[in-house]
């Protein structure tokens, strides 16, 4: 998995390795991993023309270090000095002894125009808002050029902590980062910005905590959740997911959530809900009752909420399905209906899986807030509403209840596996019905939500097909097996 920290634990780090390391030792590594990355990029180094945009801290101090070892090799590299009097002074000389050349932005835009290569190393981990008026002009020149942009560490005017983009930044199509991911290179608008991530090992790795601010799981760990089916298994003992979902209005989204589940690892789905002949006319597996929940039969996890609706029976339903001691996801028309307080009560895991634009009606807070600051938003409804949530979009994120605080369940996790095709309608029922299964087979909320995310995104791919063009929510459903067997295979 991807294990990100944040700009002070990685600062706290790297003054602990800098204490028992000769002087500019770690940033001779960081370079040496930088320029091995640029060269990767370039179909040969000898002659290639690199420019470097250098700003004033150790960020720029690393482009300079490389581009003496491209410079080394035979490229004709030049440093666009944004801040000559404030330029790190040990990468300059080096560069220049290696025979590049530096000089002020003035007039550069024709070389960024001839560049097979420009490393953003304007600003660094601790950059805050968007470029400045000075270093704008560069990055767009940059952007309208052929050349290929290595950003160093993190792309500029990319908020390292959070991903957000408040301002002008760099849109990266490659990212190298020292000693550790960031967590604004995993999640979006950041992680857009950053292109292709390579992580070089500068020695961190002792000197950082046990515990990540935010992960990114990959195949090996969302094996390890699923469950599988052993020899004195039952329908029964792999667990059965209750699912209240549909309307007359909204027919189709108890269709969605049941076939997510059914391909969740439950033993059994049992429907609640007036959509019942939409279901069984194309589940007849589906276990179906009219409802209320209470007396549909036993169930080891319930999902609420896809297509509720305006059903005047919802609230009784959700209130009903909250009552229990089983695990319950929550989602869509259901998370409407929420009252902070009641769902604080429950000691059963509740899993909410909200969308930005009901994240922020939660929250109280314009959409696009909701959505650019996704890191804090995630983290602030966990915490305000002491559920497990799983933020949906371009990146979804899981939290568990209690954030980061000492004694809590864990990092954020950020799901990387997302496609752009699965922003269509009723792929959120598909995602709710697996998670509610994988819930019912016995994963915490945590668990489910991640690996849930994880193969809807991969399903989404799938169906995408590898010339990727339009899925509907059943061609994605159609495919969760699929991601499934990719997962275990790997």
């Amino acid at each position: 998995m991807r294990t990100a920290y944040g700009v002070e634990t990685v600062r706290a780090a790297e003054r602990e390795l800098m204490a028992r390391l000769p002087e500019g030792e770690l940033m001779r590594r960081a370079a040496a991993g930088l320029a091995a990355a640029c060269c990767d990029l370039l179909p040969r180094v000898y002659g290639a023309r690199v420019v470097l945009l250098v700003g004033s801290g150790d960020n720029g101090g690393d482009a300079l270090y490389a581009g003496a070892r491209l410079a080394r090799r035979g490229a004709s590299v030049t440093a666009v000095l944004l801040k000559p009097d404030r330029t790190h002074r040990g990468g300059l000389a080096a560069l220049r002894a290696a025979g590049g050349r530096a000089g002020p932005p003035a007039g550069s835009g024709k070389l960024i125009d001839r560049a097979h290569l420009v490393v953003d190393g304007i600003v660094g981990i601790g950059g805050r808002g968007g470029l400045r008026a000075d270093a704008e002009p560069l990055a767009r020149s940059a952007q309208r050029s052929a050349a290929r942009i290595v950003a160093v560490d993190l792309p500029s005017g990319v908020d390292a902590g959070s991903g957000e983009v408040t301002g002008p930044a760099v849109r990266a199509d490659a990212t190298v980062t020292f000693g550790a991911y960031k967590p604004g290179l995993l999640v979006d608008p950041g992680a857009a910005h950053a292109g292709a991530l390579r992580l070089v090992d500068i020695g961190l790795g002792p000197y950082l905590p046990p515990r990540p601010e935010l992960v990114a799981p990959q195949h090996a760990d969302v094996a390890r959740l699923l469950p599988v089916p052993g020899a004195e298994s039952d329908k029964y003992r792999r667990g059965v997911v209750g699912v209240v979902a549909g309307s007359a209005r909204y027919p189709g989204a108890a269709v969605l959530a049941v076939a997510g589940a059914l391909r969740g690892g439950a033993g059994a789905v049992r429907y609640v809900g007036p959509g019942a002949d939409a279901v069984i006319a194309r589940f007849p597996e589906t276990l179906v009752h009219p409802g209320p929940p209470a007396e549909a039969g036993r169930v080891q996890a319930w999902v609420i909420g896809p297509g509720l609706g305006d059903d005047p029976g919802g609230r009784q339903a959700l209130e009903q399905v909250l009552a229990s001691s089983v695990p319950v996801l929550v989602d869509a028309d259901a998370l409407r209906l929420l009252e902070r307080e009641r769902l604080r009560e429950r000691t059963a895991q509740t899993l909410l899986t909200p969308h930005a634009g009901e994240a922020a009606a939660l929250l109280g807070v314009a959409r696009e807030e909701a959505e650019s600051a996704r890191l804090a938003s995630v983290r602030r409804l966990a915490a305000e509403y002491g559920a497990t949530v799983l933020l949906k979009g371009s990146t979804t994120l899981v939290a568990g209840a209690d954030g980061l605080v000492a004694g809590s369940e864990g990092p954020v996790l950020a799901n990387p596996t997302g496609t752009g095709w699965l922003a269509t309608a009723g792929s959120g029922d598909v995602l709710s019905g697996l998670a509610g299964s994988l819930l019912a087979a016995g994963l915490d909320a945590r668990e489910a939500g991640a690996a849930a995310a994880y193969l809807h995104g991969l399903a989404g791919r799938f169906a995408a097909g590898r010339t990727p063009g339009p899925v509907s929510a059943m061609d994605v459903a159609d495919r969760l097996s699929d991601a499934w067997r990719e997962v275990h295979l790997s």
